[in-house]
Order: structure tokens, then C-alpha cells, then sequence
């Protein structure tokens, strides 16, 4: 990785207050009321953000404008009293108010639990690079699988509340698509917004020497071919360490999905784990971002040398 190891945050006791954001698509209100409440359960004290019910004026594919959502995250992360950051849903818009963010200040704070997923792996890419801080990819607390699937919310709940009981993310329905064993720092997350990050200001460099995470959600499999090509040609995935591939929900039949992930990612000549449970699924199992893990492509497993959280 290019980067230095990111820095590992604390993880949640109860009573813990925790802030909930929606930096990118707005949301049903219902469903972020349920997800507080889910909150609540743990043993945690969520306050949503002042713009996390709002909608732009005259964009309604996002939360609220960009200064707004902007202010809303940087001002849970820099709060000593918050202890975590969950995101609402994904959608669209992290890639609008990213460079809005007071980078300087959010390095200056003490690191706490990003979690999220979808439009939220801009700003995983983003903590990494430029905070050094280590993330969760992870469900969004106003999303399906958190609010319906009881195994997603108990995965989130132990990574946060207990890292050293999920060591090892074991999917029952992962298995090798290129076998093999591979070492690295993990990153990754939604395919197309790893795509569109290309080129943009402080973006990190390649993969080199990374465990890479990629899922994505509504993408025909010739949009798929376009994102990976665009990697590929940009030199992005060389060197990368071992890809571990998640869920292509709604991208089409899976046969044809997986065509093309042979296609472009065999030939990395490393190993690559198919259908390991993150993403977009309706369950969806919780991924350290930036912590040394080892890769089972074979026996479909991924361990990590550290807890997520200290």
C-alpha cells in the first residue's frame, strides 16, 4: 500500500453516543426512525445529524446540499462526545461534498467507526488517504439488510462492541475464483465509485500490495467490464495483493456477472474469492477497511492480523 497503515479506532462500550449521517441519497424517514431504534437496542444513544431528514431544494437524488451534508459529517467526527459515525444509506452525493470536508480538522480529531457502504466507499477512500484512519464497510442503518436481516446487525454490533469475535469473516457462500492464499492491508468497496474516483484530487495511487475489496449494485455486466477496464488501464489493480469479490445484486444473471470478473480479473495472476457476503445483499457481513488481513481464496475466508477496533 502506498499509504501507512491506517490508524485503528476505539471501539463502542455502551452508553456510547453515536451520530448517524446521510452524506449522499436522502431517506425514508421511517426507516432511519427504525434504525435509530436498532441503536438504541445496543445500548447506544444515536442522535441524527441536523440535515440527515433533509432533501436538496432542487436535487432530489441527494440528502441535502453539499456545504450541509458536508458540515453534518465533519462536525460528528470532530465532536469528542460522538463516538461513532454510521451512515444512513448510500445512493449518490459523497463524491459532491468530499472536498468540502476541513481535512485538516478531521485529522486533528480523535479517529472513531465510519461505517457504511454503496456511495460511502468515497469516503472510506477518502479516511484512508487523507486521515489514515481505518473504516467499516458495513450496512447503512436506514438500509434493508440492516433493518430486516438479523445476522447483518449482529456482525456490525460485535465488530463494534467486540472486534476479537470476528477475526475471521466466513461466508457460506463464498468460494475461490482464482485460488490461492494473499497478504495485505484491505481497502475496496463499491466498483464503480472506486472507477469514478480515478484522477480526482488526492485519490490513492493503486492497489499495489492491497487486499481489494469490490461489489457494486445495479450494473449490467457490460457496465461492470467498463469499471474494471477503466482500473486495469489506469495501472489502478497492478500489484494489488488478492480481490475479494462481494455481491452483484440486481446486476443481471450471476453467470454472466461472473464471466467477466474471470475475464478481467484472472489474469491478475493473484487469488480471488467470489461471492463473499458484503455489499449489496440482503444480508451482508461487516469488512475492516485498512487492517492486515490474510485471504483464503480456497477455503473462502479472510482473517484479520488485528481487531477492527482497539
Amino acid at each position: 500500500m502506498t499509504e501507512d497503515r491506517p490508524v485503528r479506532p476505539p471501539r463502542l462500550r455502551p452508553g456510547d453516543r453515536v451520530a448517524v449521517v446521510a452524506p449522499s441519497g436522502p431517506l425514508v424517514a421511517e426507516r432511519l426512525d427504525r434504525g435509530l431504534d436498532v441503536l438504541r437496542g445496543w445500548d447506544l444513544d444515536p442522535v441524527a445529524a441536523p440535515h440527515a431528514r433533509g432533501t436538496h431544494p432542487t436535487l432530489g437524488h441527494l440528502a441535502a446540499s453539499d456545504g450541509e451534508r458536508a458540515r453534518d459529517l465533519q462536525d460528528a467526527w470532530c465532536d469528542p462526545s460522538v463516538k461513532a459515525v454510521f451512515a444512513a444509506r448510500g445512493g449518490y452525493g459523497a463524491q459532491r461534498m468530499v472536498d468540502l470536508l476541513d481535512w485538516d480538522a478531521l485529522r486533528a480529531a480523535a479517529p472513531k467507526p465510519l461505517i457504511g457502504f454503496s456511495d460511502v466507499t468515497v469516503l472510506h477512500e477518502a479516511f484512508a488517504v487523507r486521515a489514515g484512519v481505518s473504516t467499516l464497510h458495513g450496512p447503512a442503518v436506514a438500509g434493508e439488510a440492516f433493518l430486516k436481516d438479523d445476522a447483518t446487525r449482529e456482525h456490525l454490533r460485535r465488530t463494534l462492541f467486540a472486534p476479537e469475535t470476528v477475526r475471521t469473516l466466513v461466508s457460506p457462500s463464498a468460494r475461490p475464483l482464482v485460488p490461492g492464499r494473499a497478504r495485505g492491508i484491505t481497502l475496496g468497496g463499491c466498483l464503480a465509485m472506486l472507477a469514478t474516483e480515478l484522477g480526482t484530487p488526492r485519490a490513492r495511487p493503486g492497489a499495489a500490495g492491497g487486499l481489494l475489496l469490490l461489489e457494486d449494485v445495479g450494473e449490467p455486466p457490460y457496465r461492470i467490464d467498463r469499471a474494471l477496464t477503466q482500473l486495469l488501464r489506469a495501472g489502478w489493480l497492478d500489484g494489488v495483493a488478492g480481490v475479494v469479490l462481494g455481491s452483484w445484486a440486481r446486476c443481471g444473471p450471476y453467470g454472466q456477472v461472473r464471466e467477466v470478473l474471470v475475464d478481467r480479473l484472472a489474469g491478475l495472476g493473484v487469488p480471488v474469492a467470489e461471492e463473499f457476503g458484503f455489499g449489496h445483499g440482503d444480508s451482508a457481513l461487516t469488512v475492516p477497511l485498512g487492517v492486515p488481513a490474510e485471504l483464503d481464496a480456497t477455503a473462502g475466508t479472510l482473517t484479520f492480523e488485528e481487531p477492527a477496533t482497539v
